[in-house]
């Protein structure tokens, strides 16, 4: 096992770094004041080649591997949260779901413009009565001719104002229930889609999250992603995608968060001399690196097995609930660090504490995968090979 960074994942680090300290730093204070999401970043991201990092080149990728997304993730959460969300949801949940489930029609028509930054992509699960129990929700995909008409809701969606493409998922047969769940590829300018932001967020208020209605949209039936009755078993393998991409954010997370504690650490003194100096301070300080080191292994764990094409998502779950525990526990402690001043927005930390919570609660709470790792280790949850993988990944080419 060789825990080190290539050449080119070393080269991909300091792309995504410097980006973050040129357009990001500088602004985020003010749009996360604001509440206000500057789509121009996807944009830049896009001239970057870093919205379809690991689609491979025939799709309009930069054909990179799963972990190379994974770097790309961390460092855009060291700038904020709300960009390695845009990521999350567009390449780990769209993009990822149209190369593992699409036909080859879908991929030229959505997964291309999309891996190019050309167009963006955003997922649509969670309803107001259906987050954790995906079988509650009430969106109805119906027949009719070489359409199905859709109707219903869906909310806390990221991306909702922004993306044109939206992987949405309804119940085609709802007396079979999670065998009737469907997956649609739906376009924001069909008549009946409506969107509307949500406000008054606690955390990731530079990011748009809000809501999707449906009021008799007509999809056609070359949208259909995968077969009828095929939603269910597409959206927990996109969870698996989502889900890593989010782990490694949190490893982002809690890496902004050691950096912001060590600078103030040199810089306040009590006492007579640096607060770094004070036992209690320096281990809280050793949580966070702990931490940090732990989730990020637990994150590229996950990631190889991704490159390998194994299923992956026990190590993925574990990945997300950890790294997402750990951000949430260093956020706090990088406010305990900075005392007063960590309560206050002239310093970063307090935007972190805030934005660290929603990760423990999106995909997958961390009551759920409590849950599932018991139930993995009890013998009563078992993974069976799916019969549509990702692709594995052998020196950056597609294994055919």
């Amino acid at each position: 096992m060789n825990f080190e960074f290539t050449e080119e994942q070393t080269m991909l680090r300091k792309t995504v770094r410097d980006f973050v300290d040129k357009e990001i730093m500088p602004n985020i204070g003010e749009w996360d004041q604001e509440g206000t999401f500057d789509p121009s970043i996807m944009d830049k991201l896009a001239d970057l080649g870093l919205m379809g990092v690991c689609i491979p080149e025939e799709y309009g990728g930069s054909g990179m591997d799963y972990n190379a997304l994974a770097i790309v993730c961390e460092e855009l959460e060291r700038g904020d949260t709300a960009f390695r969300t845009a990521v999350s949801v567009h390449t780990g949940l769209n993009s990822m779901s149209l190369l593992q489930w699409g036909s080859e029609d879908q991929k030229q028509k959505y997964l291309i413009p999309q891996a190019k930054g050309e167009k963006v992509g955003a997922f649509g699960l969670t309803e107001p009565g259906a987050g954790s129990d995906v079988v509650a929700l009430q969106t109805t995909a119906v027949k009719d001719g070489d359409h199905y008409i859709l109707n219903g809701q869906k909310t806390w969606i990221s991306l909702c104002d922004t993306a044109d493409h939206f992987l949405v998922f309804a119940y085609t047969d709802k007396s079979k229930k999670h065998h009737g769940i469907s997956a649609f590829i739906v376009e924001r300018e069909w008549n009946g889609f409506s969107s509307k932001a949500t406000k008054g967020k606690l955390g990731i208020r530079a990011g748009n999250t809000g809501e999707l209605f449906f009021e008799d949209v007509k999809v056609p039936k070359e949208n259909l992603l995968g077969k009828e009755g095929e939603g269910f078993k597409i959206a927990m393998a996109s969870l698996d995608n989502g889900r890593f991409t989010v782990a490694a954010g949190a490893v982002g997370q809690i890496m902004a968060c050691i950096e912001a504690s060590v600078d103030y650490c040199h810089e306040r003194e009590t006492f007579g001399k640096p607060i770094g100096k004070h036992q209690l301070v320096q281990q809280m300080i050793a949580n966070m690196e702990a931490g940090f080191q732990m989730s990020r292994l637990l994150v590229y764990r996950a990631g190889e097995l991704k490159n390998q094409g194994k299923r992956n998502t026990r190590e993925t779950s574990l990945a997300k609930w950890q790294a997402c525990d750990f951000a949430n526990k260093a956020a706090d402690d990088a406010v305990q660090i900075h005392g007063a001043y960590g309560y206050s927005n002239e310093y970063p930390v307090e935007r972190y504490l805030r934005n660290s919570k929603a990760p423990v609660i999106y995909e997958g709470t961390r009551e759920i995968h409590t849950v599932m790792q018991a139930e993995y280790t009890l013998g009563y949850r078992k993974d069976k090979p799916l019969n549509n993988m990702l692709p594995a990944w052998d020196d950056k080419e597609l294994v055919k």
